[in-house]
């Protein structure tokens, strides 16, 4: 049975690992662990990195109950408030020193939203209303500071001047405005205000949820569009099969969040067009390929879009009931289990391997993009959904 399989990962693999990342002597969690598993204590510690740890150690308690847990959560929130928060002008830093220092002061638009993501699940987990207060902070943060018209703009210096956005453009091309950093906005409102109700956060939330159908939904070639211009005009042929299964489920979450009936009704024909295209084209020799660029493939397969499309297709079949992406999902795992979990002692999961299911390119197991965040939320996700 998935959840099974799933659950034991869980509790044999990926807890015990990011429990042993743990630095109690500077705070936070190391960040780098080579292939060969060799442990960089003084490796930068990227904010994304230990804000996903936080969500992640926070959820697991939330689902399982284990108290056992909440003390790691802790440790992640004290990190991120004492040295990855700037305390005088707002905002969370890119990356700190293994000692807490500034390494990186870039404040991403993307990077404030992971943070809202992991406090307000910290705040249900835990109780604490300061981790609250400080994800209503990050809101206006973003509002206030972050925005480029309607939407969000990217990338900013310490006191947040626009600057080049080369942390989440890829494939040669710089952006104004990514789906990427929307659809992670719209997942840390979503949370916040499922633990807030606060009306101002639901005004956004409902924006960036529409924001997809509106302007980022290409009805025509059946997928997201992934790079803009400040105006929203799409600025590369490219088609990201992970962000899009992804972006399936979470629009859905948001949905349910904001239970309004009336824009539910009008996004699902594209949620279920998105994840139709992905099993039609990405779905292949048991697994999801990584993006197709100018029509050319990329075969690799990466941990988090196997991650992201279990979820996917699982929330799928429980919306329409079609047995082939409950089979999908499963299918994905049983790849995961011969291809990407690590069968070595004190690891994890290989960030990605090549289309033969080998881990050829000797990526670390974790460095500031690798983290239980898409694995253990795939586990956490589906021990909630099936009974």
């Amino acid at each position: 049975m998935l959840k099974e399989r799933v659950t034991n990962n869980l509790n044999t693999c990926i807890l015990p690992f990011w429990k042993g990342m743990i630095d109690k002597e500077y705070g936070g969690y190391y960040g780098l662990l080579d292939f060969d598993l060799k442990l960089d204590k003084k490796a930068i510690k990227g904010c994304i990195l230990n804000s996903r740890i936080l969500w992640f150690f926070s959820n697991v308690y939330l689902t399982t109950k284990d108290s056992s847990v909440l003390p790691y959560a802790d440790h992640a929130y004290a990190f991120l408030k004492t040295y990855c928060l700037d305390q005088e002008q707002g905002g969370i830093y890119w990356s700190m020193t293994y000692d807490g220092k500034i390494d990186d002061s870039t404040k991403h638009t993307y990077n404030q939203a992971f943070a809202i993501y992991a406090l307000s699940s910290y705040y249900d987990a835990s109780g604490n209303k300061e981790a609250l207060e400080l994800a209503m902070d990050l809101f206006h943060v973003i509002e206030s500071k972050c925005r480029l018209g309607d939407g969000y703009g990217e990338s900013y210096t310490k006191d947040f001047v626009p600057n080049v956005n080369d942390k989440l453009s890829e494939n040669n091309v710089i952006a104004d405005k990514t789906m990427n950093t929307l659809l992670h906005v719209c997942e840390a409102y979503t949370e916040l205000y499922r633990v807030s109700k606060n009306q101002e956060v639901r005004e956004r939330l409902y924006w960036s949820t529409a924001e997809f159908l509106n302007t980022v939904y290409n009805p025509e070639l059946h997928r997201l569009e992934v790079f803009f211009d400040a105006d929203m005009n799409s600025i590369i042929d490219l088609h990201s099969y992970g962000h899009d299964i992804e972006a399936t489920w979470l629009i859905d979450r948001a949905l349910s969040v904001l239970n309004d009936k009336e824009l539910s009704d009008r996004m699902a024909p594209m949620i279920m067009d998105l994840t139709e295209q992905i099993y039609k084209v990405a779905y292949e020799n048991h697994s999801v390929m990584a993006e197709c660029e100018k029509g050319v493939v990329l075969t690799s397969r990466i941990w988090w879009v196997q991650c992201e499309s279990i979820i996917g297709f699982y929330n799928a079949y429980q919306k329409c009931g079609d047995v082939r992406f409950k089979q999908a999902a499963e299918d994905i795992w049983q790849y995961i289990e011969d291809h990407l979990i690590d069968p070595r002692p004190n690891s994890e999961w290989y960030s990605e391997v090549d289309a033969d299911g080998m881990p050829s390119n000797r990526l670390p197991i974790v460095e500031p993009w690798k983290c239980p965040y898409h694995n253990g939320r795939m586990c956490l996700e589906i021990i909630q959904r099936i009974s």
